[in-house]
């Protein structure tokens, strides 16, 4: 069997388990060989830590994009997260044209806001060029947040009905994702996880675990990276989600068990062996 090979488009934070530290080892631990085109460099990611170091490295984007598409390579995936600017979204975008082949999926984690608001540091025009990126996904993975600023949707606290969920599926699949999967879905306050979509057919599948309370950073990474994971090994979408909300729900509850500082990410790397055996590796 060939290994599959994916394209990692995401900044990296030494320090606080988010973006490339944590989809590099979770996509290598799946068997995917993982090559990762960095956007920047920060000592620690940006979320409760103060005096970070930050090094741009977004005029190295495209030369890492075109060396890759001279030496004729292959990816199976092109996988983004957080984007820091509109310049590094229409850089990607050219990338997306070199490196995609016929059978290239491109998963989009539209990073950018949670809670209700945008991140620190993004204009308000950022979700308009967001979307570009978006509709280009074969594979959109959003959160709440991101989803209502993508479709231009009046963003609600939860617990959500299931008509508000499923009316935004659809606002996001419009964009032309084939498959959408949004994340911080919760209907009480027992159970939390994300909706799966397939446009084609219309199936809507929700992948819930118990809810833990409390803000744990690089989850929506943790996740995302999981749910690339397992479409690559073949599971189909509902499957996919299922393991990527079970492996995070399993990277919190030992974060939570163990009291660790939450800024500091979850525990994921202990799940490991757990996200092997049940891709069947």
């Amino acid at each position: 069997m060939t290994q599959k090979r994916v394209a990692a488009i995401h900044d990296i934070s030494g320090f606080g388990k988010c973006s490339l530290t944590v989809a590099l080892p979770i996509l290598s631990a799946a068997g995917i060989e993982t090559a990762v085109i960095p956007t920047a460099v920060l000592s620690t990611h940006t979320g409760g830590f103060s005096d970070y170091t930050f090094c741009d490295l977004t005029d190295q984007l495209l030369p890492i994009a075109q060396h890759w598409h001279r030496l004729g390579l292959h990816f199976d995936g092109v996988y983004t997260g957080y984007l820091g600017s509109a310049r590094q979204i229409d850089l990607v975008l050219q990338a997306f044209d070199l490196l995609r082949g016929a059978d290239t999926m491109l998963l989009v984690d539209p990073a950018m806001a949670d809670g209700g608001r945008l991140y620190a540091g993004f204009a308000d025009d950022f979700p308009r060029q967001m979307r570009r990126l978006a509709q280009r996904a074969d594979l959109l993975v959003p959160n709440i947040t991101e989803a209502c600023l993508l479709t231009d949707t009046p963003y609600r606290d939860g617990p959500y009905r299931k008509e508000y969920i499923e009316t935004l599926l659809q606002k996001l699949a419009a964009l032309g994702a084939a498959q959408v999967v949004l994340t911080g879905v919760f209907f009480d306050r027992e159970q939390l996880g994300a909706a799966a979509y397939t446009a084609a057919t219309g199936e809507i599948h929700y992948a819930l675990t118990h809810r833990m309370d409390g803000f744990y950073h690089g989850t929506g990474d943790v996740f995302a990276s999981a749910l690339l994971a397992a479409v690559q090994n073949g599971f189909t979408l509902s499957e996919a989600a299922d393991i990527a909300a079970e492996f995070t729900a399993g990277a919190i509850s030992r974060t939570r068990a163990a009291g660790t500082d939450l800024r500091f990410g979850v525990q994921f790397e202990p799940e490991l062996p757990w996200l092997i055996r049940r891709l069947g590796l």
